[in-house]
């Protein structure tokens, strides 16, 4: 039996192409929607208002249906508190629980909205007396009230405007023949305005920042005071005290671009090296190791977590190779003001932190193979613009754009 219910939605929806996503949502359930108010905004500042009649085949499929469309911003007319329940057991929640999405989130609490706190994709929304969070599924104790259905539940998508936060030149176009010259000066600009309204600016970094000769650049970026945290894996930290050390990165001389005899080992020389000092921050302190990107971290009091994996020699004695602990690092590096992410050559670690962040902050995703943005964005950071070249090349005119 047909099933029915009224929504409505709030905001930039034709700009965004919004509306068009929650009528294509409609139609692919196989449902139906008539429009009983439409508001276009006058000028392109203002906000739109829609509000319709949805009909979809039977009332499972309409609860399904008004679930996603939640995700689009839209919710139904009547306002009602969002129905919690409480956890079966440790990690394990009722099978209606709302999953979020990294967009501005409000629940309905005792006949008031409240905004959900540290918001972030794929989690579950935990109220507690008059507030909520999100929380991770395996962080859910027994007992805890998980917000269920979509009822009490308002998304707020961001806008994705014309020149959305100064970089709408290159929203939805990940090309590389763009000049990298004019992408450079806008992004170097975003940075002093970050760091002008008081926000910490994260670098997610792979191993790619050395072998192209960008850890120079890099390191000027830490000096000139452009970075705040620095989230990687293993081996950019391996790299790059192998090139301190030796002048070499995974054995291959960086200036001639050839290998040197008996390279292969540097990368362990450089682990041994540091494991003798008692780890990295005690060679900088040692004056084993006086340059590179993990010694202008130390010297300029940059926090950096390294998440460990199962590929990693060594690893360094700094590095977290706890799966678990090492998110939990990382996410709680991400929430102290972190307001613009630059993710460098490193697909694992760039999707890892995307899927962490809420979606009002910068990301800016260098690498020189499209895919990378392209799963970034298939993966829900939707905020995520990109840039295709390679690294070395854009870091060498960030930080000469940075220093000017």
């Amino acid at each position: 039996m047909p099933a029915t219910d009224t929504i409505e939605a709030e905001g930039h929806l034709i700009d965004s192409g919004l509306l068009s996503a929650i009528f294509d949502k409609i139609i692919e359930a196989k449902g139906s929607y008539e429009i009983l108010h439409f508001d276009i905004g006058r000028t392109n500042d203002d906000p739109s208002r829609i509000q319709m009649r949805v009909t979809a085949p039977e009332g499972e499929t309409l609860d399904e249906l008004l679930q996603q469309l939640t995700t689009f911003g839209c919710h139904p007319v009547r306002e009602r508190d969002a129905l919690v329940k409480p956890a079966e057991k440790d990690r394990c929640v009722p099978d209606d629980f709302y999953s979020t999405t990294n967009h501005r989130t409000h629940v309905r609490l005792g006949g008031r909205w409240v905004e959900v706190e540290q918001q972030r994709m794929d989690a579950v929304i935990v109220a507690s007396g008059d507030r909520a969070a999100c929380r991770k599924l395996r962080d859910v104790k027994a007992g805890e009230p998980v917000v269920c259905g979509h009822e009490g539940i308002r998304v707020t998508p961001e806008f994705r405007e014309r020149d959305r936060l100064g970089f709408a030149f290159m929203s939805n176009d990940v090309s590389s023949e763009r000049r990298v010259e004019g992408s450079v000066a806008r992004i170097a600009q975003m940075m002093r305005e970050t760091k002008k309204a008081g926000g910490r600016i994260a670098v997610v970094a792979g191993p790619v920042v050395v072998h192209t000769g960008g850890g120079e650049h890099f390191s000027e970026l830490i000096r000139l005071g452009f970075v705040d945290v620095v989230l990687a894996g293993n081996a950019l930290a391996v790299h790059d005290i192998e090139f301190a050390l030796s002048g070499t990165s995974l054995g291959i001389d960086l200036l001639a671009g050839a290998p040197v005899e008996q390279g292969h080992r540097n990368h362990m020389a450089a682990i041994n090296t540091i494991n003798r000092a008692g780890g990295i921050r005690q060679a900088v302190e040692q004056r084993v190791l006086r340059s590179g990107v993990m010694y202008e971290c130390v010297t300029h009091d940059v926090e950096f977590v390294l998440a460990g994996s199962i590929r990693d020699d060594g690893p360094l004695p700094e590095t977290v190779m706890d799966l678990i602990e090492a998110q939990e690092r990382y996410a709680a590096a991400l929430s102290r003001n972190v307001h613009m992410v630059l993710m460098l050559s490193s697909m694992l670690h760039s999707i890892g932190v995307g899927n962490m962040l809420p979606s009002w902050v910068r990301v800016v995703c260098v690498d020189i193979n499209p895919a990378v943005v392209t799963k970034l964005s298939d993966r829900g950071s939707t905020q995520t613009v990109g840039i295709v070249t390679d690294v070395g090349l854009f870091l060498h005119r960030l930080a000469e754009a940075l220093g000017a």
